[in-house]
């Protein structure tokens, strides 16, 4: 059997953001480790979530599929780079034509955590505090957890969103804990959110590596860096999303990790198990649904989005969508 020689260079396509290219970093590091020798190249390439920061117009009011990868999958196609990285909590859930991830990588911490003034937790801020956050999932469960907060839409890159909180123009806000630690800003977190406090966005903390489907070359480079763990439970949360019919602006959470299957099990070889919390809930958090099981990604993500479609989430999302 022939083996596909990898390549001398590759050129990497992300985003501008600090974030973005401490991401891309850390890819490039994993393929110099996996394949020394090989020289990496990154071109930064502007989305049009990116041209819409400055106007601090909510996301979701934006709408549409891909604000922050459309630009970047259209370069990867016309063959202007070889591999293009994302948070994969961006990525739509259905590839892209023409399009692959190739590798999730080793996940990072999925939680989200509080950056708040005074160095409050979220159970002590003040009655009509005022937090930042451009995500319904986040809204629907700080509302539920604390009815009595304002939130409001925040906009910026993470080191932006946290300037805000510091200058005062927020009393807090809520973001994702990868991208604070990729950036190193964790002397700015006040409380760390647990998934049992508030559930991350399916994908949250995984970066995904997309390269053109018949790229053989490509895809056996990213073999290398594929995380099997990482791609078991993320497959699971963004099933869970797709059946739901949900897309990265719709109030949506799931966070699931490696089970260890019973001798009982009738598992696929190769397969992994994993476990999962699921949840759907209303903007102004009085309306929740919340499911759980263990099972394989794919059939698993599925099943749990029936059972909570089945106990009232297609009514929530139904009203979301208007």
């Amino acid at each position: 059997m022939s083996v596909t020689p990898p390549p001398a260079a590759v050129t990497l396509g992300t985003r501008a953001s600090n974030l973005a290219r401490a991401q891309t970093d850390s890819v490039v590091e994993l393929l110099a480790a996996a394949w020394p020798g090989l020289t990496c190249d990154v071109r930064l390439i502007e989305t049009q979530g990116d041209r819409t920061q400055a106007s601090g117009q909510p996301l979701p009011e934006i709408g549409g599929k891909g604000l922050f990868t459309l630009e970047i999958e259209r370069e990867l196609r016309a063959g202007e780079i070889d591999l293009a990285v994302h948070s994969l909590k961006d990525l739509p859930t259905d590839d892209a034509p023409g399009i692959v991830i190739g590798a999730v990588c080793s996940r990072d911490d999925t939680r989200d955590c509080l950056v708040a003034r005074d160095g409050l937790v979220l159970a002590d801020l003040p009655r009509a505090s005022v937090v930042g956050t451009s995500s319904l999932r986040r809204e629907a469960q700080l509302r539920a957890l604390r009815p009595d907060l304002e939130t409001h839409s925040i906009r910026g890159n993470v080191d932006t969103r946290v300037d805000k909180v510091r200058r005062g123009e927020y009393d807090a806000a809520v973001l994702a804990a990868a991208g604070i630690r990729r950036l190193g800003l964790e002397e700015a977190v006040t409380e760390w959110l647990e998934p049992e406090t508030m559930l991350p966005a399916p994908g949250q903390g995984a970066l995904a590596i997309q390269c053109r489907v018949d790229d053989e070359r490509m895809l056996s480079l990213l073999a290398a860096i594929d995380d099997p763990g990482a791609r078991a439970t993320t497959t699971a949360e963004r099933v869970f999303l797709s059946t739901l019919g949900g897309g990265c602006a719709t109030p949506v959470g799931a966070h699931a990790g490696v089970a260890s299957p019973s001798p009982s099990d009738n598992v696929s070889q190769g397969m992994i198990l994993v476990q999962m919390n699921g949840f759907v809930g209303s903007r102004d958090g009085r309306d929740v649904v919340r499911v759980f099981g263990e099972g394989e990604p794919e059939e698993l993500g599925g099943r749990l989005a029936r059972e909570a479609l089945a106990a009232g989430a297609d009514r929530i999302l139904e009203a979301i969508r208007g």
